[in-house]
């Protein structure tokens, strides 16, 4: 007898329950006989300090059927249009280079960093082939009033309160979208003959059945650690930081300029966030309690903050590298901190939260009998993502040229390397990586592009064969010119960004 698959349970509320269930119950919005019932502890506080994001949000939102509008008026949100790496590679005070958000010009038909790096000028790389770093520079939006809702001029993201995201995400979910909202705390679990999650068995509203149980619990892990007994795979060994101290910093002024780019500065054992959304600025100390000191990181966060960290206090949080050794098991999968945990250098858990959604939101198994072959694909799939970031985000220290620190020696010892990077990193230093080279899956999450941001930002010297680059050398030069007038012209008719926050929050985006 075919079990269908109808009735979705997700554990946990927070960004990755709301946008788990928003996402799955957008897509099967309409199908009279398919529930999405969210379960969430009332005496349980959500982390609340994920307040960066990637482009992909724009669209998740907008299939959700979102008001950017809404989303930024309730949610303080900011544009994010990449990030600043500062003091990475020497430690000096004018050491930093960009990760901006939009690709180099005319990407997809020519590589322009052998041209970049044959030329030996004084421009950085991403100037040199991408307005977003000078838009970033002259604290500029990515759009202006008139650019309709999640629609840019340049490419961006947000940063937002995460404490305020993730109610706003339940009233949505739950007025717009049908979702079932119970507030409940989960005592036991119980499970079917053949491994299954059956129910979940809850204090305050009892029994809970369903077909596929997605765990949201956070650290916990309820479901998927508690019930299913899927381990954790550590990457400490890779990844060194393991504890982050957070502050919420307001602004001296209602008018002060808010920073459109995430600002992440190197320190002596671990490196800080600064991220400005409308009203006030999240900071934070990402570090390694093996190579620094509780108190000395703090230290460390309050000179950064200056007089305006006086009289605030800093929240600790322990940070556990790594994921689990599967994240979908039998009739349950892991979404969010429940699956793993990086640190937030590049802003990763919010959209491995949208990537896992989607897959299962498009790839609902319509059975119990095809469930495992669709957690196969998902599996394989997750494990490749989780790789690539855990190699991404590496390759920002293996490239320092710091030596002040235990923390950046050790960074750079070979056998903290994973292997993947460490051959990529011998097959770049005679070809650059290219828009065919290596990143060739659907929705990649880290192209090709950002490896040459990070590479070249950071000094990384590839050799260069000069004689091989006239074939291209027309359309180089004519994708620079365009860059170099895309430039000017943004530049000139984008609005600074608070300006344009008072413009939303006065009179609104054009509707899509």
């Amino acid at each position: 007898m075919v079990t269908p698959v109808r009735n979705i349970v997700i554990v946990g509320g927070g960004t990755a329950g709301w946008l788990t269930a928003g996402i799955i119950a957008a897509r099967h919005k309409g199908r009279a006989d398919f529930t999405v019932t969210l379960v969430e502890s009332p005496n349980v506080p959500i982390i609340g300090v994920g307040e960066g994001t990637w482009p992909t949000l724009r669209t998740t939102l907008s299939r959700m059927g979102v008001s950017e509008t809404d989303f930024i008026r309730e949610c303080d949100a900011s544009f994010k249009q990449g990030a600043r790496f500062a003091r990475w590679t020497t430690g000096a005070h004018d050491d930093g280079y960009y990760h901006p958000l939009m690709l180099p010009q005319n990407f997809g038909q020519v590589n322009l960093a052998p041209h970049w790096l044959a030329d030996e000028g004084d421009e950085s790389f991403c100037d040199s082939v991408c307005a977003q770093g000078r838009i970033c520079d002259d604290g500029l939006a990515p759009k202006t009033i008139a650019t309709a809702e999640y629609d840019a001029l340049a490419n961006y993201a947000y940063h937002l309160d995460a404490g305020k995201f993730a109610p706003f995400l339940q009233r949505h979910c739950c007025e717009k979208l049908g979702v079932r909202h119970v507030p409940a705390d989960v005592e036991a679990v119980s499970m079917r003959e053949n491994g299954d999650i059956r129910a979940i068995r809850t204090t305050q509203a009892g029994e809970i059945e369903g077909d596929l149980f997605v765990d949201c619990t956070g650290f916990k892990a309820l479901l998927i650690e508690g019930a299913m007994q899927v381990p954790f795979k550590d990457c400490n060994d890779v990844l060194f930081c393991d504890t982050a101290l957070a502050m919420q910093v307001p602004y001296e002024r209602p008018d002060s300029a808010i920073a459109s780019h995430t600002i992440s500065t190197a320190q002596s054992a671990g490196w800080i966030w600064d991220i400005g959304i409308q009203t006030r600025r999240g900071i934070g100390h990402v570090y390694s309690s093996n190579h620094i000191s509780d108190e000395a990181a703090e230290r460390e966060l309050r000179a950064y903050i200056g007089p305006a960290a006086d009289g605030l206090n800093a929240r600790r949080i322990k940070i556990r590298s790594g994921h689990r050794e599967t994240f979908w098991k039998g009739n349950c999968v892991a979404v969010g901190l429940a699956a793993g945990f990086l640190e937030p250098l590049e802003a990763s858990a919010i959209v491995l939260v949208e990537l896992s959604a989607k897959i299962i939101a498009e790839q609902m198994p319509p059975c119990r009998e095809v469930m495992d072959i669709v957690a196969a694909r998902f599996n394989a799939t997750t494990q490749y993502r989780w790789g690539r970031i855990i190699d991404f985000l590496k390759l920002h220290y293996v490239l320092t040229q710091r030596t002040d620190s235990d923390f950046w020696r050790d960074n750079v010892r070979d056998d903290s390397i994973p292997d993947r990077l460490r051959d990529l990193l011998t097959l770049w230093r005679y070809q650059s990586p290219g828009f065919l080279d290596e990143f060739d899956r659907v929705e990649e999450v880290f192209p090709a592009a950002s490896y040459q941001y990070v590479l070249y930002g950071m000094g990384f010297k590839t050799q260069v064969d000069a004689s091989g680059l006239s074939r291209d050398k027309h359309l180089a030069s004519r994708a620079r010119r365009e860059n170099a007038a895309m430039t000017a012209k943004l530049c000139a008719g984008l609005p600074r960004h608070r300006d344009l926050i008072e413009k939303i929050m006065a009179h609104g985006l054009q509707p899509v």
